[in-house]
């Protein structure tokens, strides 16, 4: 399936909910969020970790291949009066310079890059004992929820989508970074739900990977039309309240790098 969340930019910006307040509260008892931290950003989409971290106080750099999402991601922070810096960029190949940053993040994005090589690139961009935090925030499918019905629907309208049906736990995050060489490898999780009303919902599953950065805009339209009787039949109370899971690996980069 050939991805381009680039063309879903715009519900991308307004619709997918950011990290919550209290995942970054978790972050600052591991050491993460420090005021005057530097630190990087992967895959960051619309810069949603990216300026949650900024609002605390660090210097943010991120990137991400999709300019279109970048675009969206400035526009965003010139409404909060955030500063990020952006680069366009892929996290396996990218012009940053060896030992720039205390912390490395990638938010809902390592299983979009060539992961070993992902560790690699994070291991010389971080300083000795430098913080990678691997998270994610994913809507749960659960028996009879709007979820399930909503990705039911997804894999009518996409077959080849297969990234339904999880339950938010990424444990072979920690076999990536362990394999890696990073060490103290530390995982935490809790669950929220976010409140959506259905037209928010429809935008957030026009930008899932398997609708708007997947299919044609004629077949969008017809999804959309598809979920927005699903959701007037099936879940007619407003707002939605769709569970969502937080899971995060917090790691710690090797004092000596290997030899090349």
């Amino acid at each position: 399936m050939n991805v381009d969340f680039g063309q879903a930019a715009s519900d991308y910006a307004r619709h997918r909910a950011g990290f919550p307040d209290a995942f970054f509260e978790r972050l600052s008892s591991f050491g993460v969020g420090a005021p005057g931290q530097r630190v990087l950003d992967l895959g960051t989409g619309t810069g949603t970790l990216a300026r949650g971290l900024t609002r605390r106080g660090c210097s943010v750099v991120a990137l991400d291949p999709s300019t279109a999402l970048v675009t969206e991601a400035r526009r965003l922070d010139h409404e909060a009066g955030l500063t990020v810096s952006y680069l366009v960029a892929t996290t396996e190949r990218n012009a940053l310079a060896d030992d720039s940053f205390d912390v490395v993040t990638a938010g809902q994005c390592w299983h979009w890059f060539d992961r070993p090589a992902a560790a690699r690139e994070v291991r010389r961009l971080l300083v000795p004992g430098g913080r990678l935090v691997i998270a994610h925030f994913d809507w749960l499918p659960l028996p009879g929820n709007v979820v399930e019905a909503t990705e039911q629907l997804i894999e009518r309208h996409n077959p080849d989508w297969d990234l339904g049906g999880g339950d938010g736990f990424h444990t072979e995050w920690v076999s990536d970074v362990t394999a890696a060489g990073f060490a103290n490898a530390e995982t935490f999780s809790f669950d929220v739900p976010v409140p959506y009303g259905h037209e928010a919902w429809r935008g957030r599953v026009r930008a899932c990977s398997g609708v708007g950065a997947a299919l044609t805009a004629d077949r969008v339209e017809r999804f959309d039309a598809d979920l927005k009787r699903l959701l007037a039949d099936r879940f007619p109370v407003e707002p939605l309240a769709v569970a969502h899971r937080v899971f995060a690996v917090i790691c710690l980069a090797p004092d000596r790098r290997p030899a090349r």
